[in-house]
C-alpha cells in the first residue's frame, strides 16, 4: 500500500561502505506497529482495545484455520500476523545484499508482471533493456497495453468487492554455465528456485522456462539446439530451457515464472465457521490490498537473487570477494580456452 514507505536500516556487519564478514543486520520499522503495540504485547495487558479483540472466524485461503488446529490456538491474531505476507519486506532486504553481491560478477535481475486476472501480456522475447523501464507502469508490466488493461480489472475488482491473483516473470542475465548440479537432488538449482519461489505467501505454482506449455509440444519445439562460434563459444538460438538444464545453469538467462492466488482477505467476506460457536459466519476483514503480484514480483526477484548467491558462493566463494572473483575470473577463462576440444 502506498501509506507504507518502509525503509531498511544496517544495523550490523557493515563498516564505512563494507561487509565485514559478520551478520548483516537489518531493521525495518513498518509504519504501522505503533498502531499494535498493546493488541500485540509480549507481556500481559488489561485491556488492548478493539485490535486486541480476541478473532475466532478464519479465512478461506488462508492459513487461519489450520493455523489453529496445528497450535492449539483459541485465537486466530496468533497465526496471522506470522503468516502474513508483510515478512517478505525482511526477504526483500535480503536480496538486496545478495543482489550487490552478483552485481560484482554482471549478473543483474529484474521481473515484471505478466498476467492480473484475465488481463495478460503476451510478450514472450523482451530484452534486458526493457526491464529497466518495468517500474514506469504501475502494474509493473512492460507493454503499455496490458497495463492498462491490467488496471481495468483491479478497478473492476474493487468495485466488486473482489480480489485478483496472476503471473509474474524473473529474469536474470549474465550468469555463467555450471551454476548448481546435477549429481545430487538439493543441488539441484532448477528446485531450489522453484522451492524459493512457492515458499513466498500466496503463490501456488512455479515454473522454469517454458514449464507447464512444454508438456504439450514434441522434443523439437521444447530442447534448444547448441551452436559454437570463435569468439562467443557454444550458445543457443532459443531458451526455451529458461537457462537450466539437468539442475544446472547452462550461459543462457533464467527465466522464472510464479502464479500468485487472490488475496484471501475479501471486502465482502466468503463464509466460514466462528471457531467458539460453531455457526456460520462471515470471514474475518484485515487491511488488504486489491491485487498484490506487482509486489510479489519484487519479491520473488529478491528470493531468485538469494539462491543464484548461494549457488555463486558455493562453487566460487572464498574468505573475501577478491578469492572469489579470481576463481570466477579463473573459470570464465578455462571456458574460453579450451572449448571445442580437438
Amino acid at each position: 500500500m502506498k501509506i507504507e514507505t518502509d525503509r531498511a536500516v544496517i544495523t550490523g556487519g557493515v563498516r564505512h561502505g563494507l561487509t565485514l564478514g559478520a551478520p548483516i543486520g537489518l531493521r525495518i520499522e513498518n509504519s504501522d506497529w505503533r498502531n499494535w503495540k498493546e493488541a500485540m504485547s509480549p507481556a500481559p495487558v488489561k485491556a488492548a482495545g478493539r485490535k486486541g479483540e480476541k478473532l475466532t472466524v478464519p479465512r478461506p485461503g488462508h492459513a487461519d484455520l489450520a493455523g489453529l488446529q496445528k497450535f492449539g490456538f483459541r485465537d486466530i491474531r496468533n497465526v496471522l500476523e506470522r503468516a502474513s505476507a508483510r515478512e517478505t519486506a525482511a526477504r526483500v532486504g535480503a536480496g538486496a545484499i545478495a543482489r550487490r553481491l552478483l552485481d560484482e560478477f554482471g549478473i543483474t535481475i529484474y521481473s515484471r508482471v505478466l498476467q492480473i486476472g484475465r488481463a495478460r501480456d503476451s510478450r514472450r522475447k523482451v530484452a534486458v533493456e526493457e526491464f529497466r523501464f518495468v517500474d514506469k507502469s504501475v502494474v509493473r508490466a512492460i507493454d503499455e497495453r496490458a497495463t492498462l488493461a491490467m488496471k481495468t480489472e483491479i478497478d473492476a475488482a474493487r468495485k466488486a468487492g473482489e480480489s485478483l491473483g496472476g503471473i509474474f516473470e524473473v529474469r536474470a542475465f549474465g550468469l555463467p554455465p555450471g551454476l548448481g548440479s546435477y549429481a545430487a537432488a538439493g543441488e539441484r538449482l532448477g528446485g531450489r528456485i522453484g522451492g524459493a519461489l512457492m515458499s513466498i505467501p500466496a503463490i501456488k505454482g512455479a515454473e522454469i522456462g517454458e514449464g507447464f506449455a512444454a508438456a504439450a509440444r514434441p522434443g523439437s519445439a521444447v530442447h534448444d539446439e547448441i551452436f559454437f562460434r570463435e569468439g562467443r563459444g557454444f550458445y543457443r538460438k532459443t531458451n526455451h530451457a529458461g537457462g537450466l538444464e539437468g539442475g544446472m545453469t547452462n550461459g543462457e538467462s533464467l527465466i522464472a515464472r510464479a502464479c500468485m492466488k487472490p488475496i484471501p482477505t475479501l471486502t465482502s467476506p466468503l463464509k466460514s465457521v466462528d471457531i467458539e460457536s460453531g455457526r456460520s459466519a462471515p470471514a474475518i476483514r484485515e487491511r488488504s490490498d486489491i491485487c498484490a503480484v506487482p509486489a510479489a514480483a519484487v519479491v520473488g526477484e529478491a528470493m531468485v537473487a538469494i539462491e543464484l548467491a548461494r549457488a555463486m558462493l558455493a562453487k566460487f566463494g572464498g574468505d573475501s570477494l577478491a578469492d572469489m572473483q579470481a576463481a570466477h575470473q579463473a573459470y570464465v577463462e578455462r571456458l574460453e580456452g579450451s572449448w571445442p576440444r580437438p
